[in-house]
């Protein structure tokens, strides 16, 4: 889970993760404490949607046509946004909302942006992902697949960006997740419960240790929190000069063939997850091990159900991978 969430900081067009789990386990979280790990990026100042100054794909319609006119942009460095996606929330609070008054008295297009526009170019978290309403569900795999939000409300249209990493949580037995949607999470984690007692005594001790003294604890991890941060920011850079062999790559579509992988998007997920665990390690080519480490991740979530099957999907893509690699 920890490797999955780290990944996808250091890349986000890996396209975000899945985790399921059991109740307690720390899901939730661990997904919150990533946002201390996000890094700053350049955003438009005082605009709503955190648009970027000169990429045109990232800018709201406001700002685009004040760069194609040549006007002066002032921009700020702010932390990638981690928005949170409650599950009761509306359909407006989701996407946005025009005020119609406004638009009717002032004759302006007055937008009340929603939780899309506050996640483009950060992340989306769905905690109880496997609970959401389904009109919900169509509105954020319309959005993740276009990259794009358009509101239309009372003949007035509206378009904004809506880049964002998805993550979701959620407990298998309250029910399984739509394929369509599962099939958008670039990553999927299973947590089981910690048996060892004397890794659950160690992980009750810390949780006490911190409900006690938060800023003793804070202050005790800084030194290895910064060595992560610096180690994030360290494989961001080196990222672009990454590559994988064309071998290795024709190896991860053998293994998706093998497995009966619908789509493109399992090798591409693979190969995005290999070069940014390569990175990690501070290495500039992606080896076998690196696969082997990110396979598993980016697949399991891919198989086919079948009801008969008595392996587990992570197993069976190990299983794969080992024959075709080793």
């Amino acid at each position: 889970m920890k490797l999955a969430l780290i990944l996808n900081v250091i890349d986000p067009r890996i396209g975000g993760v899945m985790i399921m789990g059991d109740r307690g386990t720390g899901k939730s979280t661990t997904i919150r404490a990533v946002a201390d790990l996000l890094p700053e990026i350049k955003v438009v100042a005082n605009d709503p949607f955190n648009s970027s100054s000169d990429d045109f794909e990232l800018m709201s319609e406001s700002v685009k046509n004040s760069v194609i006119q040549g006007q002066q942009i002032p921009t700020i460095y702010k932390k990638v946004p981690m928005i949170d996606l409650p599950l009761g929330a509306t359909e407006d609070r989701v996407c946005g909302t025009i005020d119609i008054e406004k638009a009717l008295t002032e004759g302006v297009k007055a937008f009340e942006p929603g939780l899309l526009a506050k996640a483009n170019r950060g992340i989306l978290y769905v905690d109880e992902v496997n609970l959401l309403d389904d009109h919900l569900v169509d509105i954020l795999l319309d959005s993740a697949a276009s990259g794009w939000n358009t509101v239309e409300r009372e003949g007035i249209s509206i378009k904004h960006p809506a880049r964002f990493v998805l993550v979701g949580s959620g407990n298998p037995e309250e029910g399984e997740l739509r394929p369509q949607l599962l099939d958008r999470f670039g990553m999927h984690a299973e947590i089981r419960t910690v048996r060892d007692p004397e890794l659950r005594v160690k992980v009750v001790e810390q949780r006490s240790n911190f409900d006690q003294d938060p800023q003793a604890c804070l202050i005790e991890n800084a030194e290895k929190q910064q060595a992560l941060k610096d180690k994030i920011l360290a494989a961001q850079k080196l990222i672009p000069s990454v590559t994988i062999d064309y071998e290795a790559r024709v190896k991860i579509s053998k293994v998706c063939g093998e497995l009966d992988v619908d789509g493109l998007r399992g090798d591409i997920v693979t190969n995005r997850a290999a070069k940014a665990y390569a990175a990690y390690n501070e290495r500039t080519n992606v080896t076998t091990d690196d696969i082997e480490a990110v396979i598993t991740l980016c697949l399991r979530h891919r198989l086919r159900k079948d009801p008969l099957e008595a392996m587990d999907s992570g197993n069976k893509v190990q299983s794969v991978f080992e024959e075709i690699f080793k």
